[in-house]
C-alpha cells in the first residue's frame, strides 16, 4: 500500500523552468508567487536559482520546483544541465516599451528553441511582465498573440511581481495543465 502512496505522490512533483532574458523578472514573479513579496532591487541570477512550493489542485498537492535560469550569455553553457527532467515552462519577458523590453519579446524564439531541444515538446506558457510600467490601454498584443499561436503556447498572460496582476492566475493555469496530464496516468 505504501508504494502505491509514493508513486501517487510522486505523480504530482513538478520541475517548471523560468527563463527569459535578465532583468524580466523571472526571480521576482516566482517569489511573489510563492511568498507573495516583491523587492525593487534587481539582483542577478547566478546560474539557476531553485524554489520549491506546494500547490492544492482538485484535492491533490503538487510539489512545484521552480528552476530560475539565469539568462546572461556566460551562464549558457549550464542550461542543458538544469532543463533535465522538467515537466513545464514559463518564458518571461518584459512589456517595458524600451530597448530592454523590445528586445526580451524578440529574444522569445531563441528561448522557446532552447528549451525544445533540450526538454522536447513541453507545456509552456508565456508571461508578459511589468504591465505596471506600461498603458494596457495602448498595449498592441497582436504581435504576442500571433507567437504565441506560431509556437503553440498554452498560454499568455500579463503580470506584474510589483503588484501581483496577473502572477497567481497565469502560474495556476500551466499548474493546472501539467496537474490534468499526470491526473490521467
Amino acid at each position: 500500500m505504501s508504494g502505491l502512496l509514493t508513486e501517487s505522490k510522486a505523480k504530482f512533483v513538478f520541475k517548471i523552468v523560468i527563463i527569459g532574458d535578465p532583468a524580466v523578472g523571472k526571480t521576482s514573479l516566482i517569489k511573489k508567487y510563492t511568498q507573495g513579496n516583491f523587492k525593487e532591487d534587481y539582483i542577478q541570477t547566478i546560474g539557476a536559482q531553485l524554489s520549491n512550493y506546494k500547490e492544492e489542485i482538485n484535492g491533490d498537492t503538487c510539489t512545484l520546483f521552480f528552476w530560475d535560469i539565469a539568462g546572461h550569455d556566460p551562464f549558457y553553457f549550464l542550461r542543458p544541465a538544469f532543463y533535465e527532467g522538467s515537466r513545464a515552462g514559463i518564458i518571461v519577458f518584459s512589456l517595458e516599451e524600451s530597448k530592454h523590453g523590445k528586445k526580451s519579446f524578440e529574444h522569445i524564439d531563441e528561448w522557446h528553441d532552447d528549451i525544445k531541444e533540450h526538454c522536447g515538446n513541453l507545456p509552456i506558457i508565456l508571461f508578459g511582465n511589468k504591465v505596471d510600467l506600461v498603458d494596457e490601454k495602448t498595449l498592441n498584443e497582436k504581435k504576442i498573440w500571433k507567437l504565441v499561436k506560431k509556437r503553440d503556447f498554452i498560454g499568455y498572460y500579463r503580470t506584474s511581481a510589483k503588484t501581483g496582476q496577473g502572477v497567481v492566475q497565469s502560474f495556476r493555469v500551466l499548474i493546472k495543465e501539467l496537474h490534468n496530464k499526470y491526473r490521467k496516468l
